[in-house]
């Protein structure tokens, strides 16, 4: 490591007393005179370690809701920094740590300080260590898993936030801190080309005197005095270096698939002052967008008491065993909680052109059109939940489309409005006042309608649906449109051949509903079997790719691979699966290839 860009190594490894102080009192700004105060106002203080919000709210009756609830005032402090680093030897990784932690506060930990710390102060960890250590053997990653958490679940990482140095080395690290849900903001890694590395470690000098590291070329020693009893340490010859810098390459190349979605190379060949510029400017956006989220999130809890199952809190992972169907009660319903709270968040945050996709086999009909009365289900459950907030809700099913030999609907659809008609929709009069069933079409909205909830809209072929349903999102202006397991791609006419006057714009059009939820399971190229993992979004959260992975024991569970702020195509999941960076080459998908139309809908 070149000497000008090393001080001596900041470490708050032991646990400290001091913490920060929260906000005991606050006003408005003189600046801001209450009167001046909108339905929802909100600002900032900011500081060098931690972002503050003030959030100033009038919260106006509901239509369920006779009285004010009155004037709120809320502050909140945004969640601390979660950072892991990870970068060669000699790649500059220290003075960046000592940079990060003087610039935002956070807690340095680094499994060396940790190890000698726990073994000079005789913990339990320590002791179990020190037996290792002792022998010359390696510390298990159980031992060392277990201090790293010890030390995050401590007070002070948890309001300052934490800077992980250096760990995990390894794939089962990795994956050992998943299952204890410990997961960075961003991960961090300095990259710096070999040539640059070997020179960095070659050209070191060590004073044994001070204990001063100086290099040949870039940091010569104050004097001569000095030259003459530098020595050069053990380690820094090329031979090691290469074999240091092999066996880093192979573990960051391991590791890399569990922080894909997260993760951030930062170019290492430059001053510390450049690559600190831009690794201030990572942390500081990823500390504004958790202020922004934590925000909102607080802002939707306040505006809505009856949505207090707004929050990812009952979603428990993915169910096991989904190729068995039927499926249980248990896990229909589950899944259709999971699409209620998510279309709740999105009504409720003022989406108006929006659809569901969720296909399990149990929800679809195209595998089998018996299952349309599962999906049936699920759309009852919804225009209930809608019903139940006092809106009246209007089921769309499309009627027969075309003329003559083409008259007729899909497969999938037909008798589905009868389904409806006789479900059990409860004992309260609910159909009838508050849910109508109509058909697709301007003709159907009607003024006392609030929300349109529209069942597997799908084109046919020699038809098309879309100038239909066009005419009904106009004519419900600013009132949502729900579509439920929509098909809006153009289908062949009756001669044979695509459709193609007014493509563009029938796919523009198509294009334009937001997804408030998704869920497709991900199978090998043209089969159904097995599953090899799934992709779910439930607004206003970030698409989550999951891996299935079989057990010894024969079970099955999910792990997560990535995030995604947008639909990933199938090139990204096929390097998600391949545990490739995001910024590498694409290359042929091959056997990763998965079904062609598994991301379209």
């Amino acid at each position: 490591m070149l000497p000008n860009l090393v001080t001596p190594v900041h470490c708050n490894n032991v646990p400290s007393s001091a913490s920060l102080s929260p906000l005991s009192a606050f006003s408005l700004p003189p600046s801001l005179p209450s009167s001046s105060l909108s339905s929802s106002s909100s600002f900032f203080i900011s500081s060098p370690q931690r972002l503050y919000s003030l959030h100033a709210q009038w919260n106006t009756p509901s239509k369920r809701t006779s009285n004010l609830r009155g004037f709120k005032l809320c502050c909140s402090v945004s969640e601390p920094l979660k950072v892991m680093i990870s970068g060669a030897p000699a790649s500059g990784k220290g003075t960046q740590c000592e940079m990060i932690v003087q610039k935002f506060g956070l807690v340095h930990i680094s499994t060396g300080d940790l190890l000698r710390f726990e073994v000079s102060t005789g913990t339990e960890i320590g002791n179990k260590a020190k037996e290792y250590m002792n022998t010359g053997r390696l510390v298990p990653d159980e031992i060392v898993t277990a201090m790293v958490t010890t030390r995050l679940s401590q007070q002070d990482a948890k309001e300052k936030g934490w800077l992980l140095d250096g760990y995990p080395r390894s794939f089962a690290q990795a994956q050992s801190l998943e299952k204890l849900n410990v997961r960075p903001d961003i991960y961090i890694v300095l990259d710096v080309p070999d040539e640059i590395l070997i020179d960095r470690c070659v050209g070191r000098r060590l004073d044994p005197v001070t204990g001063k590291i100086y290099h040949v070329k870039n940091f010569p020693p104050e004097s001569e005095e000095i030259k003459e009893r530098l020595v050069t340490r053990p380690d820094d010859t090329a031979e090691k270096v290469k074999s240091r810098l092999e066996i880093y390459k192979q573990n960051a190349q391991a590791i890399a698939s569990t922080y894909l979605s997260i993760l951030n190379k930062i170019e290492g060949n430059r001053s510390k002052e450049e690559v600190f510029r831009e690794i201030e400017s990572l942390l500081t956006k990823v500390q504004e967008d958790k202020v922004k989220e934590k925000l909102e999130k607080s802002i939707i809890a306040s505006d809505s008491p009856n949505l207090a199952s707004s929050n990812e809190d009952n979603w428990r992972g993915i169910p096991t065993r989904l190729n068995n169907i039927p499926h249980s009660k248990e896990i229909r319903k589950y899944f259709y909680n999971d699409v209620l709270q998510a279309t709740q968040r999105a009504v409720h945050d003022g989406r108006t052109r929006l659809k569901v996709d969720i296909n399990i086999p149990e929800l679809n009909p195209e595998m089998d059109v018996y299952r349309i009365g599962t999906l049936m289900e699920l759309v009852r459950d919804l225009a209930l939940s809608f019903a139940d907030d006092g809106k009246h809700v209007k089921v769309c099913v499309q009627g027969s489309m075309g003329e003559g030999a083409l008259a007729g609907m899909p497969l999938q659809l037909a008798g589905t409005r009868k389904i409806l008609e006789f479900m059990d929709w409860g004992n309260y009069g609910a159909m009838g006042t508050f849910i109508n069933i109509g058909s697709i079409g301007a003709k159907e909205v009607n003024e006392q309608d609030d929300i349109f909830i529209l069942v597997a809209p799908q084109n046919a072929v020699g038809n098309c649906i879309i100038d239909d349903l066009q005419a009904m999102t106009n004519a419900a202006g600013s009132r949502p449109v729900i579509l439920i397991n929509p098909r809006l791609k153009d289908l062949p006419g009756s001669s044979g051949i695509m459709q193609t006057m007014g493509r563009d714009k029938r796919l523009e059009y198509a294009a334009s509903f937001d997804n408030c939820y998704f869920f497709r399971l991900l199978y090998y190229a043209g089969t159904q079997y097995p599953i090899m993992g799934a992709l779910r979004m439930s607004y206003p959260y970030r698409y989550e790719l999951y891996k299935r992975v079989e057990e010894p024991s024969g079970n099955e569970k999910y792990i997560i691979l990535a995030t995604f702020s947008q639909k990933p195509n199938v090139d990204e999941i096929n390097d998600a699966f391949e545990g490739k960076t995001r910024n590498q080459d694409k290359k042929a998908s091959g056997i990763w290839g998965f079904l062609s139309g598994i991301l379209s809908g």
